[in-house]
C-alpha cells in the first residue's frame, strides 16, 4: 500500500486445503497455503526491485504465461511494470488484475506488497488454465506504488491505453478471516456476488468505498472502473480506517504495526484462509464475468 501520507497495509495463506466452489460448476484454483507462503517468501526475498520483478516471472515462465517489462518515467523517477496476457476471445471487454511488487526500504515488503503480488499469480494460475468465456484477462504487477502510485498512473495515463472493463487491484493479503474490497458502490455486481460467495465459504467480507491509498486511486482518477482486495482481520478494518483517518484507534491493528516497519517478513504470514479466499475469488470473477455479459 502506498505511503500517501506514511503508511500502508497486510497479508496471509495456508496449507493445501482446497475448497469446492460453492455456487456454481466452476474450476477451483490449485493453491495451496505454503506453495503461496513460499512464493511470497521468494518475492520478499529480493534486494531490490528487479529481484523481486525476477521471483514474479521465473513463476510465470513456470506457468508458460508470457510477459513483458514496460519501463516507464514519471515524476523523475523510472520503474518497470510487468504486464501478461492470460487469455480470452480477442475482441472480448479487458479485465485487468494486479498488484504493486515494489517495497519501501525498510523490512522485507512481504506483507506490502508480495503477499498480494503472490495472490495474484494464484488467481492467474487458474484463469490461464481455463479462460474466462466472456472477458480476455491481463495482469499487471506495479513498479513504484510507494513513491506515490506511479507504476500504475503511468499505466493509466498512456495515451491509447485500453480501458478495461474492471481493474481488481491486490495489496495486503495476509492473514485473518475477511475479504475487504474497496468498491465506490456496495451494490455493485461483482459485490453483491462476493458477499454471496464468501457466505457461502464462511468466510468474512466487508465491502465499501473507505479504505487506504493503493494503485486502484490511478484508475478511478481516470473514471476507469476499479476495485481492491485486502486480507485482514475483520476486527482490524475499523482501526485502520481509523488510523488512515487521522484518528488514534483504542488499539493499533496488525497492519499498521507491520507494514513499513522492520516486521514485514514472512514470519508475520498466517495462509490459513488464503486458498478459501483465492477460491471464493476465482468462482465470484467467473460467476460475475458469466453475468456481465448478459
Amino acid at each position: 500500500m502506498s505511503t500517501l501520507r506514511t503508511l500502508s497495509f497486510l497479508i496471509t495463506l495456508s496449507s493445501g486445503l482446497l475448497l469446492a466452489h460453492p455456487r456454481a460448476h466452476a474450476d477451483t484454483a490449485n493453491v495451496a497455503g505454503d506453495a503461496w507462503k513460499q512464493q511470497v517468501g521468494a518475492i520478499s526475498a529480493g534486494d531490490d526491485t528487479t529481484a523481486r520483478a525476477a521471483a514474479i516471472t521465473r513463476q510465470l515462465d513456470a506457468l508458460g504465461i508470457p510477459w513483458r517489462s514496460e519501463a516507464f518515467t514519471l515524476d523523475g523517477k523510472t520503474g518497470n511494470n510487468l504486464i501478461a496476457d492470460l487469455g480470452g476471445k480477442a475482441d472480448a471487454p479487458l479485465l485487468l488484475i494486479g498488484a504493486h511488487y515494489d517495497r519501501v526500504q525498510v523490512g522485507r515488503g512481504a506483507t506490502d506488497n508480495a503477499s498480494g503480488s503472490a495472490t495474484v499469480l494464484a488467481l492467474a494460475e487458474a484463469l490461464h488454465a481455463n479462460p474466462l468465456q466472456n472477458h480476455r484477462v491481463q495482469i499487471a504487477f506495479w513498479d513504484l506504488e510507494e513513491a506515490g502510485l506511479l507504476g500504475s498512473k503511468a499505466w493509466v495515463t498512456t495515451a491509447g491505453r485500453e480501458k478495461p472493463a474492471l481493474y481488481v487491484n491486490f495489496d495486503v493479503f495476509g492473514w485473518g478471516d475477511t475479504l475487504w474490497m474497496m468498491t465506490p458502490q456496495a451494490d455493485a455486481p461483482l459485490a453483491t456476488i462476493m458477499a454471496a460467495q464468501t457466505k457461502a465459504a464462511a468466510l468474512g467480507f466487508s465491502a465499501g468505498d473507505k479504505y487506504p491509498p493503493t494503485d486502484h486511486l490511478a484508475f478511478l482518477a481516470e473514471g476507469w472502473p476499479a476495485v481492491s482486495f485486502s486480507l485482514v482481520g475483520g476486527d482490524e478494518i475499523g482501526p485502520i480506517l481509523a488510523v488512515f483517518g487521522g484518528q488514534k484507534p483504542v488499539s493499533v491493528p496488525k497492519v499498521m504495526q507491520v507494514i513499513h516497519s522492520a516486521r514485514d517478513t514472512d514470519a508475520e504470514l498466517d495462509a490459513s484462509k488464503v486458498p478459501t479466499a483465492v477460491n471464493v475469488l476465482v468462482a465470484g470473477l467467473r460467476e460475475w464475468d458469466a453475468t456481465s455479459a448478459n
